[in-house]
């Protein structure tokens, strides 16, 4: 009986242990639980490696310094073609990185797929309503979409256009006078121009790239022309206006006239080219502003882009989304990290460290950007031709109507279709496209 008894005893403290330990067990995880940190992930469309990718780092190392409860992991996921891939992947397949830096003419897509929320949800205090209300109104025509706001502008551009100061004086141009208007740089890029004793051009007057992004840089043609190619609900074109036309026979007519390189012309090259006085004049990205300053070894001037009915540029790069399948925690946490990283004394350092265009008036009211600007005036001019500018083209559907726009361009350029013909057939495809959406 005593034996039965002491057993009975020893049973009831098992059980009374293994409830205790399992009680102190159950605390410690929800302890552990309590102190792991949100882990934001975050797509950011660069390859691996690289100085961008250090400032990114960088960023991400002094907010996790700052808010330790945090965890944010940038992942460099390629081109922004590749990112925006890799993104909507993930997002079906259920596990979207919480943030990424995507075009801003990828809303519409975005919005489609369902794929984010407006920042708009978390926008709930004073101070969060002046930081929204910060940006530039340009930057927001490509964020912004029925009365939300999908995106927030982070690594942000205009096309401006670059000269060789040198190149100019030897051609007997004022080399602080860049062409102002379609028939200046017409004018000018002749007298540009040079050629060798075998009648082989060495030397282009002007390059405007037509790989990569054949669409933004056609914009730099369209918006002095006066011509829109998008309405803003992103459901309509505009390829065959006469505009748009009469913009495109332009760039046709300065490789007809021997003065800008025939044919396709390659992004990715078109700096290079302008380091080895290939081309004398050439369009590209603000973004290209510090590789051009770090390697360009001799004077250039940085300039708005030549009107002809007016002036103007298309805005371009990337914004900030916050995607719709993670947790409200982490949403809190990567608008906390968005917010964080647009402050105006970051945002001057990112521009100042890039090239890119800081996205508010208040990161040009900081004493490190007004000492940079007052230093280096090129600095400034993406940002002095904000108020000219437009939103850069973007629809639903957007990578379908812009391969429509790019082939067309891409036809007319090769000389296998006229301008015209070409923006016709890019027309009847856009609206194939679109037609779901009006």
């Amino acid at each position: 009986m005593r034996s039965r008894t002491f057993l009975k005893s020893i049973a009831i403290n098992f059980v009374a242990g293994s409830a205790l330990l399992t009680g102190a067990a159950g605390t410690f995880l929800s302890e552990a639980q309590a102190q792991a940190p949100t882990e934001i992930s975050f797509y950011y469309p660069v390859a691996v490696g690289g100085p961008i990718a250090k400032i990114i780092d960088g960023f991400a190392e002094g907010f996790m310094k700052e808010n330790p409860g945090i965890k944010v992991s940038p992942i460099y996921a390629g081109t922004y073609q590749e990112t925006i891939v890799k993104a909507l992947t993930a997002h079906k397949s259920g596990t979207p990185p919480v943030t990424s830096v995507l075009l801003s003419t990828d809303m519409f897509t975005l919005i489609d797929e369902d794929a984010v929320v407006p920042f708009d949800n978390f926008v709930k205090t004073p101070q969060d309503r002046a930081w929204l209300a910060g940006f530039y109104p340009a930057f927001m025509m490509n964020s912004r979409t029925g009365g939300k706001t999908w995106g927030i502008p982070f690594q942000r551009s205009t096309v401006v256009m670059y000269w060789n100061k040198e190149l100019f004086k030897e051609a007997g141009l004022d080399p602080n006078k860049p062409p102002a208007s379609w028939a200046e740089l017409k004018e000018m890029a002749g007298k540009l121009t040079k050629k060798d004793a075998s009648g082989k051009t060495t030397q282009y007057g002007v390059q405007i790239p037509s790989s990569g992004f054949p669409y933004w840089l056609f914009q730099t043609l369209t918006t002095p022309n006066d011509a829109i190619l998008a309405n803003e609900a992103g459901t309509q074109v505009k390829f065959d206006d006469p505009k748009v036309v009469e913009a495109l026979q332009f760039w046709v007519d300065l490789g007809k006239a021997g003065v800008h390189p025939p044919g396709v012309v390659e992004w990715g090259t078109t700096p290079k080219d302008f380091f080895e006085k290939k081309a004398a004049i050439i369009y590209t990205t603000t973004g290209n502003l510090t590789n051009i300053k770090a390697n360009a070894k001799f004077d250039f001037g940085v300039g708005m882009i030549p009107g002809n009915k007016r002036k103007g540029s298309p805005t371009g790069g990337g914004n900030f989304y916050i995607f719709k399948k993670s947790t409200p925690a982490q949403q809190e946490a990567a608008f906390k990290f968005v917010q964080w990283i647009t402050q105006p004394e970051r945002a001057a350092q990112w521009s100042i460290d890039t090239g890119y265009v800081a996205t508010s008036a208040a990161a040009y009211d900081t004493s490190a950007l007004k000492k940079y600007a007052a230093d280096f005036p090129p600095a400034v001019v993406a940002r002095d031709q904000l108020p000219v500018s437009v939103a850069e083209f973007s629809t639903h559907d957007n990578q379908r109507v812009t391969k429509a726009l790019n082939d067309g361009l891409q036809a007319a350029l090769t000389g296998a279709k006229p301008a015209g013909q070409a923006m016709k057939d890019a027309q009847a495809e856009a609206n194939r496209i679109l037609r779901g959406y009006k």
